[in-house]
């Protein structure tokens, strides 16, 4: 029987969760999909984010400073169609044909979206090995349970440099969470 490797990793915002999840990608043998987050920075300033489907490249504005219509996190306003048709549908197609689902991240502008949640209990629920982060101060249900369902590591700015060999090494053969 083959053990699946369930990782969730959480921190506070713009401590390099994303860097982390790219960096572990770059060197882990698997078939990926599911979604990244990545700012969208205009002058030096962050004026929103990018939704970013792992297997295709596909992109989409998940919320921004200047965005129509949407339910409102702070100063963004979350685009929802975007989020579904890009970061939704990146998860759903990685728990159907993925090795590794990927979702970056469960955070209150996700957490909008039905859709969005439904997809990531749709995960939770496969056989698929897992690379989930979480934004550390959401009070939320399906936050709580990745957290406590997979193995968690907490990035800091004193970790994070390091963080991504640690769970690469989660990923190789002969681990106890190997995927051999």
């Amino acid at each position: 029987m083959t053990v699946k490797v369930r990782i969730a990793i959480t921190g506070r915002p713009g401590v390099g969760k994303t860097t982390v999840i790219e960096r572990v990608l770059a060197r882990i043998p698997l078939s990926a999909g599911g979604m990244l987050t990545e700012e969208i920075r205009k002058c030096g300033h962050r004026v929103g984010f990018y939704v970013i489907d792992i297997a295709t490249g596909r992109n989409g504005v998940l919320a921004h400073l200047h965005q129509g219509k949407g339910p409102k996190i702070g100063r963004y306003t979350v685009n929802l169609h975007d989020l579904e048709e890009v970061g939704v549908a990146a998860i759903r197609r990685a728990v159907l044909e993925k090795d590794l689902i990927v979702i970056d991240e469960i955070a209150p502008m996700e957490l909008c979206s039905p859709a969005f949640i439904q997809a990531v209990e749709k995960a939770l629920a496969s056989s698929r090995h897992l690379l989930i982060s979480t934004h550390a101060h959401t009070d939320h249900p399906l936050v709580h349970r990745v957290n406590q369902e997979l193995e968690l590591f907490r990035v800091k700015l004193s970790t994070r440099d390091n963080m991504a060999e640690t769970i690469v090494e989660a990923f190789k053969p002969g681990s106890d969470n190997a995927y051999n």
